[in-house]
């Protein structure tokens, strides 16, 4: 099949073997499939998401870098056939998305990080038959594909026990930062605030449900805020990923706040742990989607009650896979780049 791969920490474009499905998984033809900025993680310090699964225990410790990873893991695709003795949920035709995990032997691979479970930016994918869910005829494919997402920054918005009277902060309006927006207003919580430096994003959150945007080169978010009634947040979202931001907010935020861990740092965090003592602060690591979350995900985005189209950007084929990566460094990048693997 034909795909854009990573190996030897670059992006390259060209044919890879055909998946094969065995029992319990399906075989998939692919339509479309968001960029991630893990995605651009993997090609910028691979060797370090490696290392440090290896040092401190984690789900990459047993890739191998030089050899091929077919990355993207919001995917929607076409059902092609499965594997002998499978239960076959779905009729072959039907479109599907799924929590981008194989489980299989008591153990898991990650779709699109792993070397047998190939991800969207190829024709064919393997998913896992126990995890799919069918799209609805009514919505195209590149609305589809946010459903994961947005499932991840739902996940992370219930993470924080949010409560009514809660001041709400996210950090960083990103993909994970809006869904996180998202799912507090779906939950009726706010007011909410959102910081980010680039003003198109944070016009984004102003669409998804935020309150109040602030410039952090303005104004600390994590002190009074006038648009909160001169209040400060208790309970704050980092969805940067940044080193240093999560001692920069325990040293900054008020007594008694809490703080949900969504951004995916890489590097070991130095914190000076008295602060987070003496303010009495409570931190929430934020993990992946879990089934309750795609499944409202997938609801939302049918029925209107999230609207990700601003989300999307640019539209292109294989070959510009390589470039649409490097270009997520820049803030003014869209939030979702979807690539279409039938396109060269």
């Amino acid at each position: 099949m034909k795909a854009a791969y990573l190996q030897k920490q670059r992006i390259h474009v060209g044919e890879v073997p055909d998946p094969i499905p065995q029992q319990g998984q399906a075989l998939v033809r692919t339509h479309s499939c968001g960029l991630c900025a893990s995605d651009a993680h993997f090609l910028h310090l691979g060797s370090k998401v490696v290392e440090m699964s290896r040092k401190y225990g984690g789900p990459y410790s047993n890739l191998d870098l030089d050899q091929v990873i077919v990355p993207g893991h919001e995917y929607v695709g076409e059902i092609v056939d499965y594997g002998p003795g499978s239960r076959r949920p779905l009729k072959t035709g039907t479109r599907v998305t799924s929590a981008p995990v194989m489980r299989r032997g008591g153990g898991h691979s990650v779709i699109g990080q792993s070397h047998d479970c190939p991800g969207g930016f190829g024709e064919y994918m393997l998913l896992d038959e126990n995890a799919l869910m069918e799209i609805p005829g009514g919505l195209n494919d590149e609305m589809a594909a946010m459903t994961e997402p947005l499932a991840v920054g739902l996940e992370h918005a219930r993470s924080g026990e949010p409560a009514r009277g809660d001041i709400p902060l996210v950090i960083g309006c990103g993909a994970i930062g809006l869904g996180v927006i998202a799912g507090l207003k779906l939950m009726g919580l706010g007011p909410i605030a959102a910081a980010d430096f680039d003003p198109a994003r944070r016009d984004i959150a102003l669409r998804m449900g935020a309150d109040v945007v602030i410039d952090p080169r303005e104004l600390s978010p994590y002190g009074p805020v006038h648009g909160l009634g001169n209040k400060r947040a208790t309970l704050i979202y980092e969805c940067v990923g940044k080193p240093g931001l999560l001692n920069e907010i325990m040293i900054s935020v008020g007594f008694g706040a809490r703080i949900v861990i969504g951004g995916f740092c890489l590097e070991p965090e130095a914190l000076y742990v008295p602060s987070g003592q003496m303010r009495r602060l409570k931190i929430y690591f934020a993990a992946g989607e879990e089934q309750q979350d795609l499944d409202l995900a997938l609801r939302s985005i049918v029925d209107g009650k999230i609207d990700i189209s601003h989300w999307l950007g640019g539209h292109i084929g294989l070959t510009g896979v390589d470039a649409a990566l490097h270009a997520m460094r820049s803030p003014s990048a869209p939030i979702r780049t979807v690539v279409d693997p039938r396109r060269m």
